[in-house]
């Protein structure tokens, strides 16, 4: 626990962090305006004391619609990576412990299959087959995720596997199954959690995508990829409209990023005197 608050990389991760969760939790209980209400006569207003981050071309306050939008970021992120983790993490350990077997093979070609194709282009189509949303969204970037969490699993597990404390529980009499969940699990959880909270910089960057092209949240929900996307055509006389949620998602992909390196110094520290 120390070594976490001695690095400058996680504290300054878990600050941004703590802020955009922050925003979404309050927005629960509390936003200055309601999102998605309309005020055409104050419509495209600079940032003021009564608009923080000024208004849209409907007269929408900013703020309110940012600390939503963080809200539903943290929703798709969260849903696609913990199913990308389980699902995948469950996978490698499955291939780890059928080393070389079918079973293996099978699982790591898949994963090599889904790899090979870009992210982007994946998320695309299978949020165009299936249609447009946050449910859809959650599929597509948490099968974007699925072959980082089984190649991660299954090359800890087959570190783990050979380690001397696994033939004791061998000769104790513990089943594959048994010594996987109470064995090889724990000792490869460290190093997955890391790795699930650097995919959340990138599923909220993917969420982000999609909905700037119309595939992600849909409205009337505020997405921050989608508010991108609106401010195109009024960047040049309202900045604003661009700047704002463009700096949120820049701060939430970099405070999530800059976690996962503290988690990961603070887990091997042989990495950070590395680099």
């Amino acid at each position: 626990m120390r070594r976490w608050w001695q690095s400058a990389s996680f504290l300054i991760g878990a600050a941004l962090t703590g802020l955009v969760v922050a925003a979404a939790l309050v927005s629960y209980l509390w936003t200055p305006y309601a999102p998605t209400q309309m005020a055409i006569l104050n419509r495209l207003k600079p940032p003021s004391a009564a608009n923080w981050f000024g208004t849209d071309q409907f007269g929408r306050d900013v703020f309110s619609m940012i600390m939503v939008g963080a809200r539903n970021s943290l929703a798709v992120g969260l849903g696609a990576v913990g199913f990308g983790m389980v699902v995948g993490t469950t996978l490698g350990l499955l291939a780890a412990m059928r080393r070389d077997g079918l079973l293996d093979n099978i699982i790591m070609r898949a994963a090599d299959f889904t790899h090979a194709f870009p992210a982007v282009l994946t998320a695309i189509m299978i949020t165009a087959i299936a249609g447009p949303g946050m449910l859809n969204a959650v599929i597509a970037i948490g099968v974007l995720n699925l072959p980082y969490f089984a190649r991660l699993a299954r090359g800890v597990a087959i570190q783990v596997w050979t380690r001397e404390f696994i033939q004791a529980a061998r000769a104790a009499g513990l089943t594959n199954w048994q010594i996987t969940l109470h064995h090889v699990l724990p000792n490869a959880g460290g190093v997955i959690v890391v790795q699930a909270t650097i995919q959340f910089a990138l599923a909220i960057l993917a969420e982000a995508g999609l909905s700037y092209l119309g595939l992600g949240t849909q409205p009337p929900n505020p997405s921050w990829g989608r508010m991108l996307n609106e401010a195109q055509t009024f960047m040049a006389a309202q900045p604003w409209l661009a700047i704002f949620p463009g700096a949120a998602i820049a701060l939430a992909v970099l405070g999530f990023n800059l976690l996962g390196d503290g988690l990961r110094d603070a887990i091997d520290p042989r990495l950070r005197r590395s680099r």
